[in-house]
This record gives structure tokens, sequence and C-alpha cells, in this order.
């Protein structure tokens, strides 16, 4: 674990482009391989506009990091925060609470929030408007919400207390299981319900992005699926039900044009109809 830490302490820019290119192109070359859904489209043009979005979230994430950096020193030096409030413990279970409750305020409490708040319900229905969910629609987020979510990962620094070293190995992590949980792979319903106990799998997933109530207001998590457990939020659908996208945004091409997307935040509020 030690190791580990001393690694996320120092990991140079090259290594974290390397983990977000290489998960990409892991499960792009896995979904040819075992597709959950045998979509009829042209894989490149629909990653386009979710590769921008990537992009920019990149961009953004880049330019504050700063303020990851100095709240992450601050907290360290004043002994601030809950897990540096909490008996004295093992290493290894300092730094898996420091990645479960920031998992809670930059994924699950941001996830929760954006769909609860009509406003930001309308930045975030760029994530939710992709028919063809698949692991380019990971970071498929408009650059708004990718602000948004930056804040609430900086309130989680605060308020828990994590050193650098493990929020980047949260990020790293929060990476890879966003691409994992969207990518359009299908697994054994066995073996996904199974780890659904415990991290968020792709069919726990997939269930967030079908078109209705109460379906799109469940299953928020990110990497670990405790939060949607203990908060009454977790769901389950047959995979073959699915339906992806929102019912109240239907036009496909619309959703698909990078023009309409960075538009979308500022269209009329609209949320998905209650299938009951």
């Amino acid at each position: 674990m030690e190791t580990i830490i001393t690694y996320f302490e120092t990991i140079p820019s090259s290594h974290r482009s390397l983990i977000l290119v290489g998960g990409i192109t892991f499960f792009w070359l896995l979904e040819g391989a075992i597709p959950l859904f045998k979509f009829n489209y042209k894989k490149w043009k629909h990653a386009l506009p979710n590769l921008f979005f990537t992009l920019t979230t990149i961009i953004i994430n880049f330019a504050l990091a700063f303020l990851l950096l100095k709240t992450a020193d601050w907290v360290t030096a004043n002994n601030f925060g809950i897990i540096n409030w909490l008996p004295e413990m093992p290493l290894w279970l300092y730094v898996v609470l420091g990645v479960l409750f920031l998992d809670f305020f930059g994924a699950y409490l941001a996830h929760f929030t954006e769909h609860k708040t009509p406003k930001l319900w309308m930045v975030h229905l760029v994530h939710h408007t992709d028919h063809k969910v698949d692991t380019t629609t990971a970071n498929r987020h408009h650059p708004i919400e990718s602000v948004i979510r930056f804040a609430f990962t900086l309130l989680g620094v605060f308020l828990v207390g994590t050193p650098i070293a493990i929020i980047m190995l949260y990020q790293a992590m929060s990476l890879i299981f966003t691409q994992f949980t969207h990518a359009n792979i299908k697994m054994s319903s066995k073996l996904d319900k199974l780890l659904s106990y415990v991290i968020v799998s792709p069919d726990m997933h997939k269930v967030h992005h079908h078109n209705m109530l109460p379906y799109t207001d469940s299953n928020y998590g990110n990497i670990f699926s405790i939060w949607d457990r203990l908060f009454g939020t977790y769901m389950e659908l047959d995979r073959e039900k699915i339906v992806y996208g929102v019912d109240t945004f239907p036009d496909e091409a619309t959703n698909s044009s990078l023009k309409e997307l960075l538009k979308q935040p500022f269209q009329g509020y609209r949320k998905p109809t209650n299938v009951n």
C-alpha cells in the first residue's frame, strides 16, 4: 500500500493520460468482442461529440487542479477532515475510507443533486441524451457540469481531509470505473449481480440510463454501490428492457449534434416521464 501511495503522490501527467486513453481503448475493443447491445451505428461518428466533451473535461480539471493541490496541502498540514479525526488505523483502511468518502461527495452526492435540481438537471441532460451508451459516453459531460463535478470533489477533499495521493488514486479509479460501467459489454448476469453488492456494475449503472422515471433517478454511484443501497436509490431492471436516452428529448439526431448538445442546458426544463 505504501508503494501505491508513493506512486500516486507524484503520478506523472503522462501516466494519467495513459490511464484515460488505455481505458477507452481497452473497453472499446471489448465492446466489439462481447457487446451487450448490437448497435447499428458508425462508432467513430457516435464517439466524436463524446470525445469532445471528454477533452473539455480534461482541460477544465487540469486548469483547476491547483485548487485540489492547495486544499489537500491545507487539510494535511492542519490534520483536518473526517479520516483525520478518526482513531489511528492501518494505512490500507485510511486509503479505503478516503476513496470511499470521496466517491460519496465527488460522485454520488454531485450526481444526486444534479438530478434533483431542475437547472442542474438540464446541464446533466447532455450525459443522458446518448441513445447508444458505450464507453465513450463515460465523460460526455457539458463543460458546465465538469465545473460542477469539480466543485463537489473539492468539497469532498476539504471535508474528508484527503492527501493528494488519495485524490489521485480516487480520480484514476473513478475514470476506469465510469468507462467500465458505461461500456457496451455483456457480462454474466450472476457475476454482474455479485459485483453490484460492492461496486457499481455495468448492468446496475445502465438502469440509470433508462429513458423513463423512476429508473433515471436511481443508481447514482460511480465506484461503490454502498451509497445507493444505503440511501434507498438502488433499483434493478432487466437489461433487455433498458431503453437509452430521455423520453422527453427523443430526437436522436439533435442529441448527436455537438452544437445542439452545447445548447441543451439552456432549453426548457423537462424531466423524463414516470413509467408508473
